[in-house]
């Protein structure tokens, strides 16, 4: 796919695959990036992100991860970028940087607000808005394909969906190829996702991002801190297999590889997949879905 964008390739009626990583803070962490990468090189996904930690902590590790993805398995790497505490020198410089190393795609994304604050405080030559990255980014660097966030359950600081879709629609037309949504274990709230920005005239695709899940404090955690359902179903099915490791894979995978079904049958544009640097279960989940005759790449 390295010829293509991810828009040409969803544009030619293909499923986009694709894995989300983030960079590694511990030597431990560090060995389980490369082992996690290696294994699921295999898989062969169209793309994979790397992540930008918070207040721009891994800024110089995301650029590390994402030439080691690119140059170790031949990933097509898409780095995030955000907004928190860089100037606009500084953002152009680190655009420059992927632009000189081969990089095409970037996730521009405003970023969470800075230590225990809860709101988000611009830097004073920066930007405030995810929509004035890119449309800087466009501006400045024409050539890159650029990412944005969507969410299905709407953005936690948004005061209605309605306004959430608004923010969003000014991201697609400062110059958004594409938006990967946050994560959610309910298809209906990505169904209607999609049917609010189509009526808001936002019309670029739309790719679901899913978490396999096999951790319950995990998931709440996370569900939480982006304020998404979590099932009452899957709760309880998480809940009473506590401490049983293999039931908890079993359910978690089962309940991704539904959703994945669920959503390419219903036309979505394919699946980015949040694995926390972890390759067990996006393996299995890979072969339940080869299983089912579910291929990605057809």
């Amino acid at each position: 796919m390295e010829s293509q964008t991810i828009i040409q390739y969803i544009a030619s009626g293909k499923k986009t695959f694709s894995l989300e990583f983030f960079p590694p803070k511990s030597e431990k962490a560090i060995q389980q990036l490369q082992a996690s990468s290696s294994e699921l090189s295999k898989l062969d996904p169209d793309f994979v992100s790397i992540t930008y930690g918070a207040g721009g902590s891994t800024r110089k590790s995301t650029f590390t991860y994402a030439e080691q993805l690119k140059a170790d398995h031949g990933y097509k790497v898409m780095p995030h970028l955000t907004c928190v505490g860089h100037s606009k020198n500084e953002l152009s410089e680190i655009i420059q940087q992927y632009q000189d190393a081969g990089f095409k795609t970037l996730m521009a994304l405003r970023g969470d607000p800075q230590g225990d604050s809860q709101t988000f405080t611009p830097h004073p030559d920066g930007f405030q808005y995810a929509n004035e990255l890119v449309a800087f980014i466009k501006s400045t660097f024409p050539n890159f394909e650029i990412g944005v966030g969507g969410y299905p359950e709407k953005h936690p600081e948004a005061p209605s969906q309605e306004s959430d879709i608004r923010n969003l629609k000014k991201k697609c037309d400062a110059g958004a190829d594409f938006i990967t949504t946050q994560l959610f274990y309910n298809n209906e709230h990505y169904f209607r996702f999609v049917d609010h920005c189509r009526s808001a005239n936002i019309d670029c695709p739309i790719i679901p991002g899913l978490m396999i899940p096999t951790n319950l404090e995990r998931v709440e955690r996370f569900c939480n801190f982006c304020q998404a359902e979590l099932p009452d179903s899957l709760k309880s099915a998480l809940a009473s297999a506590q401490g049983d490791a293999q039931a908890l894979q079993a359910i978690g995978v089962d309940w991704t590889f539904q959703q994945v079904k669920d959503l390419l049958e219903q036309g979505a544009p394919g699946i980015h997949l949040y694995i926390m640097n972890q390759s067990k279960f996006m393996l299995a989940l890979s072969e339940k879905l080869k299983e089912a005759d579910i291929n990605f790449h057809s």
